[in-house]
């Protein structure tokens, strides 16, 4: 099913352009094609939804070839509209791949093809196998920087991650432990261990016939077996995972020229310039490119992303710590810290499809908006555990507070109430992790000094959201008119490597009129006292539906 287009310019007021950059970005649920000229216009695009697999409950999954055929299919028609317009194919001058991260495919080198689906990021099939990684991890001592380290700190001191079912090298130990065709590859030595911009580039350049086997910096980043200290694979971690080195991409930057699109590909010779994981594209596509910088893009998940520039800020609060993106193979790493919430858009379609009371997910916004409050309703949205900051996959989702008063409208504000209130809590984690490791940040008023936050993806068209958000933090919330960051951020870096517009990422002043189109402003209108009762009243909720789910399943 095709998705809403983003508006394109009028012809006329990009008639002077003649170069442009286009940007691949496979989500989740949907593969996007975007051609942007030198100001961020989007000139030309086609999205597609496709498939996805969930064999058993917990269990998601999708098809890797999918990947490659519905990118295809969505540069054919994007193209098409393009030389509709009267641009010539030549003015694209090349392309950067965004994707959603942790996604796990494993193929085999000498067919090119799959092994098994690819592990979807939010599957969960594997929590007893990282129960079990960590229990093993408390007889390793870990070198780390900070000295010889046991089980998870080690872990973490060396990744910046915990265990967890999200990070590819556990979703690997499961497949390796329950597959024999994997077990078989790696035995043979024809096994290939890859994320989403990995399997795709591996495939544009040739596949089984030459096909480049390198992976970027943040994606390997949310693998668990990255140093980000040697941004290097680490030993300890890869014989730990049982994976051999041999079977894992070259590591690159993030911005530079990769190789091109192979022969007979409707891109043919068109370079690939960058390669970033979906979040660390937006944080550069909202041109968070200085320390103490943040964002936060709403989407199936929600994710915020704090620049600590070159700082390695280790989190004691639940926090993740990942490479934000290297500009170049000359260039320096810049690090961020992340806080993830499992469940953003995909609560208020739980509303639409689940519980009926919208028909469809536009719908919420106005919904809520019927209502000044929710009635004392609070819905923590743990249908997945609950991730940053408090990574309990042991809660589950509850609705408390419900009473004869409360209606289905109240529901609706609980439910965008609830991703504010997780987005609230990371950013209170960050600025305590920020004072900790003594890593200067913002001046401003907001939680880790932050003056405003910048905000991108597909929620984000609910104007009711971002008023509550800014309600909930006490700062102003900015909505850039052009949203799609996360293909923006990855146009940006394959700019800047193939030097097109003057745009260097080592500049921010060279980014300066990208994405200028407009930004919309949400001030917050709660008082302090206000504020401070409706956050507390989410801790609170969030205490009692911690540790509900039991081995059984059954609560």
């Amino acid at each position: 099913m095709a998705a809403a287009k983003p508006p394109t310019i009028p012809l006329d007021s990009a008639r002077k352009e003649t170069e442009f950059i286009g940007s691949i970005d496979v989500g989740t649920t949907s593969c996007r094609f975007y051609i942007f000229d030198r100001f961020a216009n989007v000139i030309a695009s086609h999205q597609l939804e496709f498939q996805q697999l969930h064999p058993h409950p917990g269990w998601h999954e999708h098809d890797p070839n999918v990947y490659v055929e519905t990118v295809n299919t969505c540069i054919v028609e994007a193209m098409a509209e393009f030389e509709r317009l009267e641009y010539d194919p030549d003015m694209l001058k090349g392309v950067g791949i965004t994707n959603q991260r942790e996604t796990t495919i494993l193929w085999d080198s000498k067919t090119g093809k799959p092994i098994y689906n690819a592990v979807a990021w939010p599957d969960a099939r594997n929590t007893a196998k990282v129960r079990e990684l960590r229990e093993k991890a408390k007889e390793i001592s870990f070198d780390t920087p900070d000295g010889p380290l046991e089980g998870e700190k080690g872990v973490q001191a060396i990744t910046g991650l915990p265990f967890s079912t999200y990070f590819s090298a556990a979703k690997y130990a499961w497949l390796l432990e329950q597959v024999p065709e994997v077990r078989a590859a790696k035995e043979a030595g024809t096994l290939m261990i890859g994320t989403v911009e990995c399997w795709l580039l591996y495939n544009y350049t040739g596949g089984v016939d030459g096909g480049l086997y390198v992976t970027d910096y943040t994606n390997a980043s949310r693998t668990l077996a990255l140093s980000l200290h040697t941004l290097d694979w680490n030993d300890q971690l890869l014989e730990f995972f049982n994976i051999p080195r041999e079977c894992l991409p070259k590591l690159v930057s993030n911005s530079e020229v990769y190789g091109k699109f192979h022969k007979g590909h409707p891109l043919e010779g068109v370079p690939i310039a960058s390669l970033v994981g979906d979040q660390q594209a937006a944080l550069v596509g909202n041109k968070c490119l200085n320390r103490g910088d943040a964002k936060q893009t709403y989407g199936t998940g929600c994710f915020m992303l704090y620049n600590t520039g070159d700082d390695i800020v280790q989190s004691s609060h639940g926090l993740l710590t990942t490479v934000g993106y290297r500009a170049g193979p000359d260039s320096p790493a810049t690090y961020a810290l992340e806080g993830s919430v499992a469940v953003g858009g995909s609560s208020v379609h739980w509303l639409r499809d689940n519980l009926e009371i919208i028909k469809e997910a536009k719908e919420v916004g106005a919904l809520a908006d019927t209502v000044k409050d929710t009635g004392g309703v609070y819905f923590v949205t743990g249908f997945s555990g609950l991730f940053a900051p408090y990574w309990d996959m042991r809660a589950t989702g509850m609705m408390i507070g419900l009473s004869s008063y409360t209606t289905k409208a109240h529901i609706a504000r609980a439910t965008l109430e609830a991703t504010c209130f997780q987005t609230r809590a990371i950013l209170e984690a960050m600025a305590k992790d920020t004072r900790r490791n003594h890593v200067e940040s913002g001046d401003g008023d907001g939680p880790a000094g932050l003056h405003v936050l910048s905000v991108d993806g597909g929620m984000t068209g609910s104007d009711t959201l971002l008023k509550i958000q800014a309600d909930i933090l006490g700062i102003p919330i900015e909505r850039p008119t052009m949203r799609e960051s996360t293909a923006l951020g990855a146009a940006i870096l394959a700019g800047s490597a193939l030097k097109l517009f003057g745009w260097d990422m080592s500049k921010s002043e060279s980014l300066e009129e990208v994405n200028k189109q407009g930004v919309e402003v949400f001030e917050p209108s709660l008082t302090e006292e206000e504020r401070e009762w409706k956050f507390a009243g989410w801790n609170r909720a969030v205490i009692r539906c911690m540790g509900w789910k039991t081995d059984s399943g059954d609560g």
